[in-house]
């Protein structure tokens, strides 16, 4: 069994129901953020305009965060795929904590490094923890994929 494996298999045995609640509040939020820098995205325009070697790398930044931060929010909120939803998210957590303080202000969206930080808390917390009894990976483990009786050159 290699780590992943063990850390799932102990997260999945070790998860308060309570968690689940915690889950969708940290996927609904990173949803709303998600929509949020969309909203401020003049603030990425004037940056691009005052320094036109970040043009290509703010375009990708911005639709990384958005995608990662709304599909992301999504799969967190449902229990779905939720490490993998996490993982996309940590790097773009930790890139607003070392660009919040940043003059630039590219990062603008996260203007609270205390909430930045909570939720790289919850978003490491929900690697071990795994989507927990209340989500879809949950039913899809429950409830199998029956294999169907049809068969057409059977009939």
């Amino acid at each position: 069994m290699n780590l992943m494996q063990k850390i799932e298999k102990w997260g999945n045995t070790h998860h308060p129901v309570w968690l689940d609640g915690i889950r969708m509040l940290l996927g609904l939020y990173l949803i709303w953020k998600g929509i949020s820098f969309v909203s401020n995205i003049d603030v990425l325009t004037r940056i691009i305009g005052q320094q036109p070697f970040l043009t290509t790398v703010s375009f990708f930044i911005a639709h990384i965060i958005v995608f990662a931060h709304c599909v992301g929010g999504l799969l967190i909120f449902l229990g779905l795929l939720t490490r993998v939803a996490v993982i996309a998210n940590i790097p773009i957590l930790l890139g607003a904590l070392i660009f919040v303080s940043s003059p630039t202000g590219l990062f603008l969206v996260y203007n609270e490094t205390l909430v930045t930080v909570i939720v790289l808390f919850l978003l490491i917390v929900f690697l071990v923890e795994g989507s927990g009894r209340i989500s879809l990976d949950e039913y899809m483990r429950r409830h199998p994929e029956k294999p169907s009786t049809y068969h057409p050159h059977n009939p």
